[in-house]
């Protein structure tokens, strides 16, 4: 059975990372999600990996926790804008979703090659020259261990 938080985490992940990218794109970012719960390495859920980074408590109500800005695993996630979705985006939310619903159903094959980590053709990150290149898909790059 599938767990509705799941789908929901995954499928803001992918609308955020990868809603300028095809069905595809936002496959392949949710498989770097699912690839990370099965390592050793990162949190055991896809809710847990989408939102892992530090947090720091709020100034109005110490028990509340809100993520450092800028230091999160996946950059929208801690940004500092709204993580509503678009007026006007509900089908490119729709396909989030059910490219979610088909990474949790194991529908596809890892089209990232067990990749972990992936950016946007349009950045260098330092981290990047550790890693080996597994494959390209629309304007994202992804990485394994070498």
């Amino acid at each position: 059975m599938i767990s509705s938080t799941a789908l929901v985490c995954l499928a803001l992940n992918a609308y955020w990372e990868a809603r300028n990218q095809d069905y595809l794109g936002m496959i392949a970012v949710n498989q770097v999600v699912m690839n990370r719960v099965a390592s050793d390495i990162y949190p055991d859920t896809p809710c847990d990996v989408v939102f892992q980074g530090p947090t720091r408590p709020s100034w109005k109500d110490p028990e509340v926790e809100y993520p450092v800005r800028n230091m999160c695993q996946f950059s929208w996630y801690c940004d500092g804008k709204s993580d509503e979705i678009y007026e006007g985006e509900q089908d490119k939310w729709m396909m989030a979703v059910n490219a979610s619903l088909e990474v949790l159903e194991g529908t596809h094959d890892d089209i990232v090659d067990g990749a972990m980590w992936y950016h946007a053709d349009y950045v260098s990150p330092e981290w990047a020259m550790h890693k080996e290149i597994t494959s390209i898909i629309g304007d994202h790059i992804f990485y394994k261990e070498k």
